[in-house]
């Protein structure tokens, strides 16, 4: 006798049965694109490709939100918009444009499926195009991401250098013994507002998202939000090459995902720093990452209510 998988059943639809080639008419749609950078990370990684492995492991997952009681599939869906090939060699950029380009005008959100933190640069600037300085940025990250060069350690410093507003970018989840004096007063030079993951001991994470908004979306400015796994427990991302013992829970990264997402002013987010290679047998750091694209969906169906 052949056993059924958990999703072998017409009555508990997969997450992956939102995943869409175009945008559906009456529903909510969520563009998708895999941006899978890593030959700059200052911590050599594998290039299997994370948004890849994100999508499979989708199918582990249902659409149904206990919490909201509400169905994802009901209202929305994911307009899956590929990946970008080689988005780290020679035209990498030029090409990450032209798919960020492919993006339909009426997308609630646009979320970017990492590599490492150097797709952050890459689809910021490619999505803001000429408009930075009308942009806010969100990062939820143990470092500053401030140094010299063009790496995934970087590309806040990039993005501040091509019109970003310092004051218009905060910092969630700052970790001792990951940063620098330097790293710090640059950040304080700029203008940048930095919640330490120390204050976030006695903060609920949903208010530190509250803040963050109010300082990056203010005047109704468009947010761009990037989720690093680094920020994550060693023990929930061992795919993260950065993540220490002591970061948030998967709890905490779930909850910051969908409390942030529901503000409209969201318009992008990113999942970063996953080495697929790296992940555990049980692929803990991908699943976190799949189920952090179902919160984010889970925050756009809030704005219904």
């Amino acid at each position: 006798m052949s056993r059924m998988g958990p999703f072998d059943d017409s009555h508990l639809p997969p997450a992956t049965s939102l995943l869409e080639a175009t945008p559906q008419r009456h529903r909510q749609n969520v563009g998708l694109l895999g941006i899978n950078t890593h030959a700059t990370s200052v911590t050599p990684r594998s290039p299997l490709s994370t948004p890849a492995a994100v999508r499979t492991v989708l199918t582990y997952f249902s659409t149904w939100s206990c919490s909201d009681r509400v169905d994802l599939g009901d209202t929305l869906s994911i307009v899956d918009y590929g990946d970008v090939v080689e988005p780290d060699d020679e035209g990498g950029s030029e090409r990450i444009a032209e798919a960020v380009a492919r993006f339909h005008h009426d997308l609630k959100l646009r979320i970017i499926l990492g590599g490492d933190n150097a797709a952050t640069w890459h689809a910021l600037r490619a999505i803001a195009g000429d408009e930075l300085s009308s942009y806010g940025l969100v990062t939820l990250d143990a470092h500053y991401d401030l140094r010299d060069g063009q790496t995934n350690c970087s590309h806040v410093r990039q993005l501040l250098e091509a019109g970003v507003e310092g004051n218009r970018v905060v910092q969630v989840g700052l970790a001792d013994f990951s940063n620098s004096e330097y790293y710090a007063r640059r950040a304080h030079e700029a203008g940048i507002t930095v919640i330490t993951r120390d204050q976030l001991r006695r903060q609920p994470i949903e208010e530190a998202a509250a803040r963050a908004m109010e300082i990056a979306g203010d005047g109704g400015r468009r947010v761009y939000v990037d989720i690093d796994l680094n920020a994550a427990d060693l023990a929930v991302a061992p795919g993260c090459h950065a993540a220490a013992p002591g970061g948030f829970s998967a709890d905490e990264m779930r909850r910051f995902v969908r409390t942030i997402t529901v503000d409209p002013r969201v318009s992008a987010i990113d999942i970063t720093e996953i080495d697929v290679d790296r992940d555990s047998h049980d692929q803990r750091t991908v699943r976190l990452a799949a189920l952090l694209v179902l919160e984010a969906l889970a925050g756009v169906r809030r704005r219904q209510s």
